[in-house]
């Protein structure tokens, strides 16, 4: 086992997990402050979700065609390529740890899929979460078939391979990502029969505030609505896609109207033809890592769970810092702000507070907290509905991995006195599977909630990602996973 032991990648000042807007704002700040910074990241490229692009192999001429705001991250890259930051690409993070002298190390596996070389260890004074977020999916019958992919995915796959879906593609769920997939796969030469949204918009006048002192998020939805209408693609609000149809795969989905709680109306569905459907209901903050040290949380208007912050985006565990949608998703302007603001508060506490600039700092934060406010309107404009599980029948499988039924779910809760997504879990085997309840976590923990409105709990997890077991065998007492302490009052 000697030839699998860590392998030390060297000591930093800083360790930023994530490559996307905030961890790339964050790492160049803090550089260009002085500290020394390691950024780790799963993918190839920088750019996170986001920003996305095709690998150079693809020849792709313009890939920032599919992109808006594309200059921001063009001035990110190239202050990246400028700087001595240690980029260690196709590093996937699977535990922080906090060790006796208060510095962290993170471990982490290497390769595409995480299994193709030596597991790493990077050792750092201070460190930034950046990991971003995930699909939110609930399910509905047929959402197993081939061609049933999410919304986010099907953007990925036109940004990072130039491909698209299908051909005729129906766009479902709730969020305002709904508009940008739409119009990005419609300008790309799909046919887009209908963006299904269950929400509708009238919740954003509630904050006029909020929308005044936002304006470019105005002007993206403009954008977005226009092309739309310029592609003819119709937009149907307070409407869901309640089944999928088809054999081998889709051949047509069945959308219904809502009522304001997302119960569906009986005899108002209707068919539209398609061999696609790209469906989503919103992000999740992917909060891992931070959970698994002990990182206090805040439950956010759409009912997920993001990390609590304090002014300069540090968590309640003193020397860990989160910036972008580990807090709340918002978008990838608000991302950049905070991931900077976070850069200079490391750089301003590992250097006594020399050089970060007071003034920029303060006009970072009264940035956020504008953005930010925008972003709680928008997820409470879009949260779901407690009536969304009457789309399920019994036989609609909840947890794709282990294949759970709704049925099944139900049957605990009702009849095995079930009350909590966890309890169900380990009644049924909901959420054991690959995913680890990342695909079927909302739907389980609506379904064990009396009104409907569950979401999973921050459950410590101790690994964040898959990690091979010669990995853990090679690890000693020093390197082994352990817990942090939260900041002194």
């Amino acid at each position: 086992m000697t030839d699998l032991v860590p392998e030390p990648t060297g000591s930093y000042d800083l360790a930023v997990i994530g490559a996307g807007s905030a961890g790339l704002a964050g790492a160049v700040s803090a550089c260009e402050l002085g500290l020394s910074v390691a950024l780790l990241d799963s993918s190839p490229q920088p750019g996170g979700q986001f920003y996305r692009h095709p690998a150079p192999a693809l020849g792709a001429v313009r890939p920032e065609a599919l992109h808006h705001d594309w200059s921001a991250f063009s001035d990110l890259r190239r202050r990246l390529s400028a700087s001595d930051i240690a980029h260690l690409t196709g590093h996937h993070v699977w535990s922080v740890v906090r060790e006796a002298d208060d510095s962290w190390s993170v471990h982490a596996v290497t390769g595409a899929d995480g299994t193709a070389e030596r597991p790493v260890r990077v050792r750092a004074r201070a460190l930034l979460l950046a990991t971003g977020a995930y699909e939110r999916q609930l399910p509905f019958p047929g959402w197993t078939l081939p061609g049933v992919v999410g919304a986010g995915g099907a953007q990925a796959m036109l940004k990072s391979g130039l491909v698209l879906p299908g051909r005729r593609v129906v766009v479902a769920g709730s969020g305002p990502l709904l508009l940008a997939v739409a119009s990005s796969l419609a300008a790309a030469g799909a046919r887009v029969p209908a963006v299904v949204e269950a929400s509708g918009y009238a919740r954003y006048a509630r904050r006029p505030r909020a929308l005044l002192t936002n304006p470019r998020k105005a002007a993206e939805a403009l954008v977005h609505s226009a092309a739309l209408l310029r592609h003819r693609v119709r937009l149907r609000l307070r409407s869901a896609v309640t089944e999928v149809h088809g054999t081998d795969r889709v051949e047509a989905v069945t959308v219904t109207r809502l009522d304001r709680d997302w119960r569906p109306a009986r005899g108002a569905g209707r068919r539209i033809d398609c061999d696609a459907l790209a469906v989503g209901h919103g992000l999740v903050p992917q909060i891992e890592l931070a959970t698994s040290l002990g990182c206090a949380t805040r439950v956010l208007p759409d009912r997920t769970l993001g990390l609590a912050l304090d002014d300069l985006q540090e968590t309640s565990v003193r020397g860990l810092w989160a910036a972008g949608e580990t807090g709340g998703v918002g978008g990838a302007e608000l991302a950049r702000t905070e991931g900077e603001l976070a850069g200079r508060a490391v750089a301003a506490r590992l250097r006594g507070g020399r050089g970060a600039g007071a003034g920029r700092t303060a006009g970072l934060r009264r940035r956020r907290d504008r953005m930010r406010a925008f972003a709680d309107v928008m997820a409470a404009a879009h949260a779901p509905g407690p009536g969304w599980t009457a789309w399920l029948d019994d036989t609609t499988d909840v947890c794709r991995c282990e294949e759970v039924t709704a049925g099944r779910v139900r049957e605990a809760v009702a009849d095995l006195g079930a009350r909590d997504a966890r309890t169900v879990k380990l009644l049924t085997r909901a959420g054991m599977g690959w995913c680890q309840g990342r695909m079927c976590g909302t739907a389980v923990a609506c379904l064990a909630a009396r009104d409907g409105r569950g979401e999973p709990p921050a459950e410590r997890r101790p690994f964040a990602v898959p990690v091979p077991l010669a990995t853990l065998a090679a690890l000693d007492e020093t390197t082994a996973p352990g817990t942090a302490q939260s900041k002194a009052p």
